[in-house]
């Protein structure tokens, strides 16, 4: 019995639902409005990070998305979704250290600076901070509070799109040597990185792709794949 725990348009349960999807494993669905319920002390027990996604399989519980996805590849049967070739794994590992050492926090920059800003910016001072207090990553509060200041001026935002570009880049240049960004099958390299883009892509940032085949080929590569994508 496998529980997960989502957000409907978080890129990181995308991510989980990419891998479970391509292994075919059914799961129970706790969908999360990440409205608040995220803090919710019952939730994180599961999640001390107040994040999603969160899996419990048979009664042991895994959390962060790239750790879910090469969870769900080891411990369910079916098609591998890591390359059998050392160097195609390698380029999926090095996908996947980029996706989480740079590219997740510069995408919730870029998030949170146009779609989410509103929110926190109708509050006052003194409710937003009591907002931010309840996360439990300092680093991602002062984020959020520099974007809600500065918008797309903020100085973070520079840095963000330097991420963005180069993951674009890194993705081009996977294409031109075959289908997907690790060998010739679907990988996690796809399942981590293709998410990122579709986020883009909902933020109207697809102009910064306009030249680059691959990763518009990229960009719709989640909608291809089954009961992964938010309606």
């Amino acid at each position: 019995m496998l529980t997960l725990y989502h957000g409907r348009t978080s890129v990181c349960s995308v991510k989980a639902r990419l891998a479970l999807a391509e292994k075919g494993v059914a799961f129970d669905s706790r969908l999360m409005t990440l409205r608040g319920d995220q803090f919710d002390p019952d939730y994180m027990k599961l999640n001390p990070n107040a994040v999603v996604p969160t899996i419990v399989h048979d009664g042991r519980v895994i959390i962060e998305s790239s750790v879910i996805m090469q969870y769900v590849d080891e411990a369910f049967a079916g098609e591998p979704l890591m390359p059998a070739d050392p160097l195609e794994r390698a380029q999926a590992r090095m996908i996947l250290k980029l996706m989480d050492e740079h590219v997740h926090l510069s995408v919730m920059t870029l998030t949170f600076a146009t779609a989410n800003r509103a929110h926190l910016a109708r509050m006052t001072p003194h409710e937003m901070e009591a907002e931010l207090a309840k996360a439990p990553d300092a680093r991602r509060s002062e984020i959020k509070r520099e974007v809600v200041r500065h918008g797309l001026d903020a100085p973070l935002i520079r840095g963000a799109l330097k991420w963005q570009q180069r993951l674009h880049a890194e993705i081009e240049t996977a294409m031109q040597r075959g289908p997907y960004l690790a060998g010739a099958r679907y990988s996690l390299a796809d399942a981590a990185a293709t998410p990122y883009v579709w986020r883009l892509e909902q933020l109207k940032l697809s102009p910064m792709w306009q030249a680059m085949p691959g990763v518009a080929a990229c960009a719709r590569g989640p909608r291809s794949r089954p009961r992964s994508m938010p309606g």
